[in-house]
């Protein structure tokens, strides 16, 4: 997946929407990697007074990773995928919470994808351009999300 630009509108490559959608622009996208930016505001779930908690980078981590995987399915015609979050290695967060206006850079890439639907991700977020999180982060995209959620083999 070349690097073309320009990249598609956020919203056409995660399954997210409304409140969920935590993210507000894809920045790059690769066949390895991809960028995706986010302003923390105080309308979002999860935001308390002391802003969005730290524990919430790896949803923001999560779907940098669906957008990823939304950019390979629209750039070949395809309704973005569901995908489930498995789990995480060593998240590590340098702050309490994301302040309200900040601005949030979350990085991905993939370290192992198989043909099963499971991937493993090297993930970072930088927070006004410091990076303030990290984490290995593990996902499964099976062939067909519907089949999988009703308990058929996929």
């Amino acid at each position: 997946m070349a690097d073309l630009k320009p990249l598609p509108p956020i919203g056409d490559v995660v399954p997210h929407a409304g409140a969920m959608r935590l993210l507000d622009a894809l920045l790059h996208a690769d066949d390895d990697s991809c960028t995706a930016s986010a302003t923390v505001r105080a309308s979002q779930l999860f935001v308390d007074a002391a802003g969005m908690p730290g524990w919430v980078g790896i949803e923001y981590m999560a779907q940098t990773i669906a957008a990823w995987a939304g950019v390979k399915d629209w750039r070949a015609g395809r309704r973005p995928g569901i995908g489930f979050l498995l789990g995480s290695r060593r998240y590590e967060c340098d702050v309490p919470a994301f302040p309200v206006a900040s601005e949030l850079t979350i990085s991905v890439r993939a370290e192992l994808t198989g043909d099963n639907g499971l991937g493993q991700f090297a993930c970072r977020l930088a927070l006004d351009g410091r990076e303030v999180a990290r984490a290995n982060v593990s996902v499964f995209q099976p062939a067909d999300a519907q089949a999988f959620l009703q308990g058929q083999q996929v």
